[in-house]
């Protein structure tokens, strides 16, 4: 077994949390922003002083290869730099990290691979900035129209061409990802649950990505005064949206445990406090790795009714996404080198989504976890101790190397 090293480990962490940082100990480093283009030229530095190529493709993603012994495709590895707003230090960035660091290890300890190996930086996976996530990811698996996202602007009416042709990280169609130039991708990340650190884990073994829906139910009322309106008498939509969430979560947690789901935002109108709302829109997220049971959260939507409390209801799909299954030879490396490291860990699926996803349709694909604690992502608390991040990058790196015989 092959292992890396804690002490570089550690510098890249705190290198890389310098960039963007906040007073929480946090980050905010959005797509393309000042501090993302920092952390871009720190990584493409420490890349080109370990001998690596670095180019990158018409949507910014950053490609760093070490070559390899046959001219063979490259098992590429990596995540995403930018991060939402008062982020985290580990997000994203632990990814490309740690895929840096089993790019490194095989240079400083001349190690021969057969495939080079590359470490990819994904451009706007947060969507934070630019809408929507995993944007450039998207756009090079065939998910986005390319000419739509140049043109999404962020709040400051700033497109993402113009942000992407002002950063310097513009390059070329043809350095994108692909079956051609590469063969294998793996990324690293946390959990960003708690499930992991409760069941004292520190390998997830990533079987795949789970399958989602996401609704806006919508109730329609009457806008009457709050102080000479009686209660029998009025249309209140809030009221009626309080009751189809109570009913909702009623009936939604029957149908699995593993079953999540949250009415994450609501908007009230005219939402003003001596005003009966007339207008209330919230949104459903459900999600399960089994088809089955996320059509059964469809249906439920259906079975509402089509009027409560003397308001209209209705409902519309946002958007959704099938379950994504990783590669099995590769989930199976992953799983193998776990427990010949002596590391305790389980298969499981993913609940948010990642670049990973999208590449899977395109190349054959795995994802590690370690552990979040308390659970904690998006924000400033999110933090994964070092050893846990060792563990995970010896994983990776033993999966690449295991791979490269292949």
């Amino acid at each position: 077994m092959e292992y890396c090293s804690k002490e570089r480990l550690q510098d890249k962490i705190t290198t890389f949390s310098k960039f963007g940082a906040t007073a929480g100990g946090g980050i905010t480093r959005l797509s393309l922003s000042a501090a993302a283009l920092q952390a871009r030229a720190e990584f493409c530095s420490r890349c080109k002083k370990l001998g690596m190529d670095v180019k990158t493709d018409d949507m910014g993603n950053i490609y760093a290869t070490l070559s390899g012994t046959e001219d063979l495709p490259a098992i590429s590895m990596g995540s995403h730099l930018d991060s939402v707003v008062k982020g985290g230090n580990y997000d994203g960035v632990l990814g490309v990290l740690t895929a840096l660091e089993a790019a490194e290890t095989i240079a400083t300890n001349k190690l021969k691979t057969r495939h080079p190996i590359t470490v990819i930086v994904w451009t706007n996976e947060e969507g934070a900035r630019f809408d929507p996530a995993m944007m450039s990811s998207g756009v090079i698996t065939g998910k986005f129209d390319r000419d739509a996202m140049l043109a999404v602007k962020d709040k400051e009416g700033v497109t993402f061409g113009e942000a992407l042709e002002a950063s310097g990280y513009l390059g070329d169609v043809k350095n994108r990802l692909s079956p051609e130039k590469q063969m294998a991708y793996l990324e690293l990340h946390i959990e960003q649950g708690p499930v992991m650190e409760a069941e004292h884990l520190k390998i997830g073994v990533l079987e795949g990505v789970v399958g989602m829906v996401n609704y806006e139910i919508h109730t329609t009322g009457q806008a009457d005064h709050a102080g000479t309106t009686p209660m029998k008498m009025r249309r209140d939509a809030l009221h009626a949206a309080a009751e189809l969430i109570c009913m909702l979560y009623d009936r939604l947690s029957k149908i699995d445990d593993e079953l999540v789901f949250t009415m994450g935002r609501i908007v009230a109108q005219p939402n003003v406090h001596t005003v009966i709302p007339d207008d209330v829109r919230f949104t459903l997220d459900a999600r399960h790795k089994d088809p089955a049971i996320v059509q059964q959260v469809v249906e439920v939507i259906k079975g509402l009714p089509k009027e409560l409390e003397k308001c209209a209801v209705s409902y519309k799909e946002l958007w959704s996404r099938k379950t994504v299954h990783f590669h099995k030879p590769f989930v199976d490396l992953v799983e193998k080198n776990m427990q010949e490291l002596g590391y305790p860990g389980k298969r499981m699926y993913s609940g948010p989504g990642h670049d990973a996803q999208y590449v899977a349709d395109v190349l054959p694909t795995t994802m590690i976890f370690v552990p979040s604690i308390d659970g904690h992502s998006h924000c400033e608390e999110e933090y994964t101790p070092i050893d846990d991040c060792v563990k995970g990058t010896n994983v990776l790196l033993n999966t690449v190397l295991d791979i490269d015989k292949i």
